[in-house]
């Protein structure tokens, strides 16, 4: 899976489950603060990347991560992990 189809999946979630515009939705959207996530959101996210990774993904791996494009690093890291 390529960084561009892993952005493509987020973006739809993003606007799917929280209602995020797509046109809001870029590389560098901040999570917190432009796109308006709060620490549940943030939860509800991870379930859905695992969903995308067919991995476990802890939250504690997320601490960092502080937009779209750092989401975007972490999920195809996880996918291409061996």
């Amino acid at each position: 899976m390529t960084k561009n189809e892993i952005f493509n999946q987020i973006s739809d979630y993003l606007e799917e489950y929280f209602e995020i515009p797509r046109t809001s939705i870029t590389l560098e959207a901040k999570l917190f603060e432009e796109l308006d996530l709060d620490s549940i959101d943030a939860v509800d996210l991870i379930v859905k990347l695992q969903e995308l990774a067919k991995k476990k993904i802890s939250p504690t791996e997320f601490k960092q991560v502080r937009i779209v494009g750092d989401v975007v690093n972490k999920v195809h890291d996880l996918v291409h992990q061996e």
